[in-house]
């Protein structure tokens, strides 16, 4: 019996990440300028294969030659954004699933919270569900995207 609950959570998680690869427009909460960290390597690959990224990074005026916003509630509300995608400390998921919930609430969009590998918080995830936005938590986008790719060559092929 566990295991079927288990194998239906991976499935649910499974369906998540592949309605978050689908995404067009995703915002990076802590968005680096600086190449070599994941914060700024990870968004650079999305953006080669063909995602619209929103860096913000209070500290940065541009990211990969797009303007840089200094909170989520700065973004104008005529982007769309698909994903929030989040390189900051789990202490700080909290603040940043209520500004995820304020948006949703107002705009209609951001749907899903992704967390970067060892970013983490149940309460907030929990949370974010209850107002009907997904979270993935501990996870690389880059490393889904790549998988996912895969299993669409290996299918093809």
């Amino acid at each position: 019996m566990e295991v079927q609950s288990m194998t239906t959570k991976e499935e649910s998680t499974n369906k998540l990440i592949e309605q978050a690869l689908t995404a067009t427009t995703i915002a990076v909460i802590g968005c680096s300028t600086s190449p070599g960290k994941p914060a700024h390597d990870v968004p650079a690959y999305l953006i080669k294969h063909g995602y619209d990224i929103i860096p913000i990074n209070p500290f940065a005026k541009q990211i990969f030659d797009t303007t840089a916003y200094d909170s989520l509630s700065a973004v104008p509300d005529d982007y769309t954004i698909d994903v929030i995608n989040v390189f900051r400390p789990s202490e700080e998921v909290a603040n940043i699933v209520e500004s995820v919930i304020e948006r949703h609430t107002q705009v209609g969009d951001s749907e899903i919270i992704w967390l970067q590998r060892g970013i983490r918080d149940n309460a907030a995830a929990s949370k974010a569900s209850k107002t009907g936005i997904d979270v993935v938590q501990d996870r690389c986008l880059k490393v889904a995207h790549e998988a996912h790719t895969k299993t669409d060559s290996d299918a093809l092929g």
